[in-house]
């Protein structure tokens, strides 16, 4: 049934996305009723993807039991809710009271009479219901403009702001808007690298033969002025070999345009996950290796050796870049956050990331920290070794399971080769499988179990150094069903 909500909810426009169900249990002649709640800012992806981490968050706990499932229960988080009961809850969906007995006619001369006076009621009750539903209406639209109004007032204020206070401090970063048209072609298409989650990546060249890579973020981006913030604000003060170069920035004529130095192999998923790529030259362990090793040492810098203490928040194989010796360099901070150096951990205030890498405590209660990059890194560790993305991972001949319920089963089982790329030799195994260990390690359901970045890197470089066992993994599924939830598979869908 909730697969069924999160795909209706996600259909919803930039108003609404919600949708309510009812289905009947065969084994207990009871109604379980649902509903599935998506902020409208989402898209339908993201909506579907968010819905499907609260299903496997809860059924993760060690306490639900097949009658605790069966009573009822609900999830909220900042993005997306859900709720289901063995009582209606939003009201009647689908049950319709029978109709009004048939008015008894007396002579044929009265029942014209009756006609008009329910007509005259009717029409009555027509103006008393109506004229209140167009007031509300009229009122939640005029506050929904003047919040949209202000909210864009704000943003063009922000970015204002940005240019006459804080860019001043970078002017010899500072790039013409007409020399990067001129470095790009004028943005054309064979100078298209792809699309970022602010807007388009192009390649370009200096007058001096530097090459660059363009990002040019789109005008209707509503965190576009934020991200841009961000990655002038950290960039220009990190340097690491293992994080990717800001060269500079162009902010006029309405655009706001990042310049990054240049890195040839592109991202680390298309090598691991291109079809066409992976099937002509797969990446060899000793380069896997390397790139796990190397994303290791760019976060401890951000967590611990620099200037900043700074969380990611959207580390994924799209976002580390491979250069020629395919040495990986972590990209995209504009969704960092920035601490204090005596500061663990804060509040997100809105959700941004990229569900299958996002924490559990972050997900569901908006905790950012340093352990939040920790679980994305253990899910790259994962992704790495099975040469698969976290959204669409299958083994043929396994039964259908998520990558990270399929990893922890198999280390049970003491079948953890399972999970590995098949085109990677066994010589490695050693070193796969300490690998395996380790994310493990780093995707465990509470965040205080969780290692370090800075301990990780030490496991990675020392294998006479032993490992504690992990304990279960965020978002693990049971692969029972519940035998009195079965269902005949009448749902009734409607939107709400």
């Amino acid at each position: 049934m909730m697969n069924t909500l999160q795909n209706k909810a996600s259909l919803g426009n930039s108003e609404l996305k919600s949708a309510a169900a009812q289905i009947n249990l065969t084994t207990t002649n009871q109604t379980m009723y649902g509903l599935v709640q998506c902020n409208p800012d989402l898209s339908r992806f993201d909506c579907v993807k968010c819905v499907q981490y609260l299903i496997f968050s809860f059924f993760s706990k060690d306490f639900v039991t097949p009658t605790f499932i069966a009573a009822g229960a609900r999830v909220i988080t900042p993005s997306c809710n859900l709720r289901y009961e063995i009582y209606s809850f939003y009201g009647n969906l689908t049950d319709v009271g029978p109709p009004p007995p048939p008015v008894p006619v007396s002579n044929r001369s009265s029942t014209p009479q009756v006609e008009i006076n329910q007509k005259s009621h009717r029409s009555h009750s027509t103006i008393v219901i109506v004229i209140p539903i167009m007031g509300s209406l009229v009122l939640i639209i005029s506050i929904a403009s003047i919040c949209i109004l202000l909210r864009r007032k704000k943003r063009k204020k922000s970015a204002t702001n940005l240019n006459k206070e804080e860019i001043e401090n970078f002017n010899s970063l500072q790039y013409s808007f007409e020399a990067i048209k001129v470095a790009t072609n004028d943005f054309s298409n064979d100078n298209y690298l792809g699309e970022g989650a602010f807007g388009a990546v192009y390649k370009g060249k200096l007058p001096d033969e530097q090459e660059i890579a363009v990002k040019r973020l789109a005008r209707n981006s509503v965190q576009g002025d934020v991200q841009f913030k961000n990655e002038i604000l950290i960039l220009t003060k990190l340097q690491h070999r293992n994080l990717v170069r800001l060269l500079g920035f162009c902010f006029e004529e309405e655009e706001m345009l990042l310049i990054y130095e240049f890195v040839i192999n592109k991202s680390l998923d298309s090598f691991l996950f291109d079809p066409i790529q992976s099937s002509s030259s797969s990446m060899p362990w000793e380069t896997r290796y390397r790139v796990i090793n190397g994303i290791a040492r760019g976060l401890v810098y951000l967590h611990e050796d620099s200037r900043l203490r700074i969380v990611h928040r959207d580390l994924k194989a799209g976002n580390v870049l491979l250069d020629t010796d395919f040495n990986p360099k972590i990209a995209d901070f504009g969704m960092a956050k920035l601490f204090n150096i005596d500061q663990t951990q804060s509040v997100a205030s809105t959700m941004v990331g990229t569900f299958g890498y996002m924490a559990p405590e972050y997900v569901l209660h908006g905790h950012v920290s340093t352990k939040s990059d920790v679980f994305s890194f253990g899910i790259l560790i994962l992704e790495i070794v099975s040469g698969q993305r976290i959204s669409s991972f299958k083994i043929i001949g396994e039964k259908p399971e998520n990558l990270l319920t399929f990893a922890w089963n198999k280390w049970l089982e003491g079948k953890a080769w399972n999970i590995v790329d098949p085109t990677l030799p066994s010589a490695f195994s050693t070193e796969i499988l300490r690998c395996i260990h380790i994310g493990l390690l780093c995707v465990q359901h509470n965040m205080a179990d969780r290692p370090t970045m800075s301990s990780v890197e030490l496991m990675l470089s020392s294998s006479s150094l032993s490992l504690q066992v992990p304990s279960q993994p965020a978002f693990f599924t049971r692969s029972h069903t519940p035998s009195n939830a079965t269902s005949q598979g009448n749902t009734s869908i409607r939107s709400i």
